[in-house]
């Protein structure tokens, strides 16, 4: 790593962060710098845990997802390892996941399959069963060394202190659910009626105002509306 090229850039990351206007655009930042800012990351994400749930609170690059899935679904993997001796170390690193993993071989096995080699990842906060992590992926093996595990967790820095200031993780879960139906909302406008996507939601925006009607309620009457629309 070049320690002071890296500084400059997580000072710039850091008014950047504090521009953004919630906390899933700070974690979405977040994952996104992640493969921008640390060598050899081809992917990177923050998953939330919960009694056994996982949840993707945020993901840049198209393994993340099912990554998350397959640790939530198996209940193994780098991640609840980290958790379980949270007391002892705060970072993981898998170097080559193409070499047997005995302590989670189902989820080892998948994650090959997705075109993981190699993992790095940081615990964010744990709290009972619950726990959180920002886990960052390379496609080939041997792409993080500690110098760049340690980057890793100066990035995690951010995104704990951003998740220190949302309440809870049904908070997040409700955002990125109203995100979700807003963002359909929008596309079903755009689609029959030709809008743009301004346009689409500059529509949604003044029905709540108009109607004093929180913007996810508008979003779902317009989905139960054209949903049940012809084609």
């Amino acid at each position: 790593m070049e320690w002071q090229k890296f500084a400059e850039e997580m000072a710039l990351l850091a008014r950047t962060l504090l521009k953004q206007d919630s906390v899933q655009q700070t974690l979405d930042e977040i994952a996104a710098s992640a493969v921008k800012l640390v060598d050899g990351c081809d992917a990177a994400g923050i998953l939330a845990v919960r009694k056994g749930r996982a949840v993707t609170l945020s993901s840049y690059g198209d393994m993340v997802e099912e990554s998350d899935r397959l640790q939530g679904e198996l209940g193994e993997g780098p991640c609840f390892d980290l958790a379980r001796r949270a007391d002892e170390e705060r970072v993981f690193r898998v170097a080559d996941m193409t070499r047997p993993q005995p302590d989670w071989p189902r989820y080892a096995e998948a994650a090959r399959g997705l075109g993981i080699g190699s993992m790095t990842g940081v615990l964010l906060y744990t709290h009972e069963e619950d726990f959180g992590a920002l886990n960052l992926y390379a496609a080939r093996p041997g792409a993080f060394t500690e110098d760049v595990a340690t980057a890793g967790w100066l990035l995690a820095s951010h995104a704990a202190v951003a998740l220190a200031d949302a309440r809870t993780i049904d908070q997040l879960e409700h955002a990125l659910e109203t995100r979700h139906a807003i963002g359909e909302a929008m596309g079903m406008l755009m689609e029959r009626h030709g809008m743009s996507e301004e346009d689409a939601f500059s529509v949604l925006r003044n029905i709540s105002q108009h109607h004093n009607i929180k913007l996810r309620d508008v979003a779902q009457r317009i989905r139960e509306k054209h949903g049940d629309s012809p084609a």
